[in-house]
């Protein structure tokens, strides 16, 4: 389990996360949806460690972050960030391959090249394995980059805004395997999306930001309300069911 308590960010007079205490359930999905700067990026670096917190803690599967050697965090969290650029020309297998170095610390052993083969196999890039990163589309990068995540084979698995350059037939994919990873892998998924579709048709649990804070929080089906939602994002949001199955979210 996930659980941040009283997890505070400011830059200068501005207050980005504040006081925000949650408890994210093991296992399934959870999606992070709000407005532009609600605070939801700045929440999951913190969570991740790549941001140090002013104020509050956070725990992953009973370790403090804050706390823990860097190895071990390594081994039980793994993190998709939006700004992924890399400088060396790298090949995908050559990237993927990054994800196991906090198993083998660059000593490739048979057991991490199947992790590197099973992430090439799942984000279906088997063809573009070897080509170089700077020969690939927005998405095929972006692809690569998740790949190599989820090669890192550990318990929790956050992603910030992971269908960035994707279009829809592969931003539904990587929703699959998402939900894959969480079903057949037993992994815990936390995902920042703006798309609230996405989110309604695949979370197990919605945390929903405002200003900062946890506007409301849920399962999918209680969070995916016209009211809920229009209340976070200051807008009319409706949403169409049939028979009580909700098909689209949709502004009007």
């Amino acid at each position: 389990m996930i659980i941040t308590s009283n997890v505070t960010k400011n830059y200068g007079a501005a207050c980005v996360v504040d006081g925000v205490s949650l408890q994210l359930p093991q296992g399934g999905i959870t999606s992070i949806i709000g407005p532009n700067g609600a605070g939801k990026s700045t929440l999951l670096s913190m969570v991740s460690r790549l941001m140090a917190m002013d104020m509050g803690t956070v725990t992953v599967g009973g370790l403090d972050v804050t706390k823990a050697p860097s190895d071990e965090l390594a081994r039980r969290l793994s993190i998709l960030r939006q700004d992924n650029h890399m400088t060396a020309r790298l090949t995908v297998r050559d990237l993927v391959a990054f994800g196991r170095y906090p198993h083998s610390r660059g000593r490739l052993t048979l057991d991490d090249k199947v992790h590197i083969d099973r992430a090439i196999d799942y984000l279906d890039l088997g063809l573009l394995a070897d080509r170089f990163l700077d020969e690939l589309s927005g998405g095929q990068r972006q692809r690569a980059f998740v790949a190599m995540v989820l090669a890192q084979d550990t318990d929790y698995l956050l992603l910030d805004e992971p269908l960035n350059n994707l279009d829809m037939k592969h931003a539904m994919g990587m929703m699959k395997l998402m939900r894959q990873a969480a079903d057949d892998l037993g992994k815990t998924v936390v995902l920042v999306l703006h798309d609230i579709n996405f989110a309604s048709w695949y979370s197990d649990h919605i945390v929903a930001m405002k200003h900062g804070k946890v506007a409301a929080q849920g399962a999918a089906s209680a969070m995916i309300r016209p009211d809920v939602l229009s209340g976070i994002y200051e807008m009319d949001i409706k949403v169409h069911e049939i028979g009580g199955q909700l098909i689209s979210v949709y502004y009007g």
